[in-house]
């Protein structure tokens, strides 16, 4: 495991003592304010992600978090199979990740100097570029979003040519550039007008790529491998396909792997499950930092950023003021460390497999499961519409109100009869996805499988508890629709 202190300056073993009794006590300040958490946010930040958690149940206050496990404020623990959007993919409080960060403070780095560059950036940028060896550059920014546009950036200065394309679903961030990348247009409404030459494009349709690119006019196509609004899966000759075209037309082709990299899908990247796939730029984020400090880099081919830092004078023509700070680094480093020392990898693949399997044999005998998809431990479960009459009658009556509402029926009773926090694929989705911590056991998946059995047996009887908790969902957004 690679040595973090050996980058700092010695201090006293006194001195760090004393840095250790420090009187400041955050945890103290958090328990005698934990009373006020909902009323802090409803007055100070978003009000109304507070009324929706209030409104689904979900305002139950955890208080802690170790490896995939969470603790609301009774002392309740849950199973999180959301793990922060993907970033706990070593789980939650790793003691490696957390010792790298404390060795960090503890060495009195001469952290962000600016003139001067970062020996653990290097470092970092070393690790990552072992995982691609067809690349040999790496940017480093503070988050996915801002990685993205980066690549936006070093895409145009590479080819000089305008236009970005990009595929119906994706997601690939919420600041401007790849907003205008997005495939949601609910996040789109009322933040025009967005990034010029963005071109939209239906997934896994080589033919409609083949079209876009034919102007010779795109600088750039950016996919995510697997497409994390839906979990949706391209068949096996697109991902190469797509690269094959992107090279006949001069376009560089983009792998958003902000989700789906360090090791989520049971491989180091996604694109390592097809042979021959090497992208111009490999986009990382999420998982990399560990759970702490955010952090996000471009992994990109030589020519492409000797396009952009070209000479003396343009060496500072992109960059972020916190982008390579130690902390972030260090959180890097030793979540690299902690998925090549623990087989933190292999462990998502065969835990992947293992519910991919479970979910499967679910889909064979209950008829509201209409797919299951994913590689390693990102897994979508699909719901669709069943044929019964009765089913069907009440599956009508709460998608009429809004679509993708049914899976609120199965996730709130996941959250709370069972305690397995999960999340809806996306809006108007009629998807479950399962992110959980790469590091989830074979009593975790216990869980989550007599758990999802459980309440999609419940969905499959009406009248139920599921199908109550669907007419009280329905009141609420018809007066939200109404009051709006």
């Amino acid at each position: 495991m690679t040595d973090l202190s050996t980058a700092s300056t010695s201090v006293s073993a006194a001195d760090g003592a004393d840095r250790r009794k420090s009187p400041y006590d955050l945890a103290a300040r958090v328990a005698e304010r934990e009373g006020e958490r909902y009323v802090l946010h409803s007055k100070h930040l978003n009000e109304m992600w507070v009324r929706v958690l209030k409104t689904i149940g979900y305002d139950v206050g955890f208080t802690r978090g170790l490896g995939p496990y969470l603790w609301d404020r009774k002392g309740d623990r849950y199973l999180d199979l959301l793990s922060g959007w993907g970033v706990f993919a070593v789980g939650r409080n790793h003691p490696a990740v957390r010792d790298a960060l404390v060795s960090v403070l503890d060495g009195e780095m001469a952290n962000l100097v600016q003139l001067d560059v970062s020996v653990l950036a290097g470092i970092l940028a070393e690790m990552l570029l072992e995982r691609a060896p067809w690349l040999e550059k790496v940017f480093f920014a503070n988050s996915g979003a801002e990685s993205i546009e980066a690549a936006i950036k070093f895409a145009r200065a590479a080819t000089g040519r305008p236009g970005i394309v990009h595929c119906a679903h994706s997601f690939h961030g919420l600041t401007y550039g790849s907003l205008s990348m997005n495939g949601d247009e609910i996040f789109k409404k009322g933040f025009g007008p967005l990034l010029p030459n963005a071109q939209e494009i239906p997934f896994d349709d080589l033919e409609a790529l083949e079209r876009a690119l034919a102007s010779r006019e795109v600088a750039a196509f950016f996919v995510e491998p697997i497409q994390g609004k839906g979990v949706n899966i391209p068949k096996d000759d697109y991902l190469i396909g797509a690269q094959a075209l992107c090279r006949k037309y001069g376009t560089l082709f983009v792998a958003d792997e902000i989700q789906t990299g360090i090791g989520r899908t049971g491989r180091f990247f996604a694109v390592d499950h097809y042979e021959g796939l090497e992208p111009d730029m490999v986009v990382v984020a999420k998982a990399l930092s560990g759970g702490h400090v955010p952090v996000g880099a471009v992994l990109t081919r030589k020519w492409v950023f000797d396009k952009v830092f070209d000479r003396m004078d343009r060496a500072v023509v992109h960059g972020s003021t916190f982008s390579k700070t130690d902390l972030a680094m260090a959180a890097g480093i030793a979540t690299l460390d902690v998925l090549k020392n623990e087989r933190v990898v292999e462990n998502a693949a065969a835990k992947g497999e293992r519910l991919l399997a479970s979910f499967r044999k679910m889909a064979e005998g209950y008829e509201l499961v209409a797919d299951v998809r994913g590689k390693g431990l990102m897994i979508g479960v699909e719901f669709g519409p069943p044929k019964s009459f009765k089913l069907k009658a009440a599956w009508n009556l709460v998608e009429t109100v809004n679509s993708g509402l049914f899976c609120q029926l199965i996730s709130i009773p996941l959250f709370r009869d069972h305690k397995v926090l999960t999340q809806v694929a996306g809006h108007g989705n009629h998807t479950i996805k399962l992110l959980p911590p790469l590091t989830i056991s074979d009593t975790d998946c216990d869980w989550i499988e007599s758990s999802f059995d459980a309440v999609i047996a419940d969905a499959h009887n009406a009248p139920s508890a599921v199908w109550s908790l669907g007419k009280t969902l329905a009141g609420h957004a018809i007066k939200a629709r109404m009051s709006g």
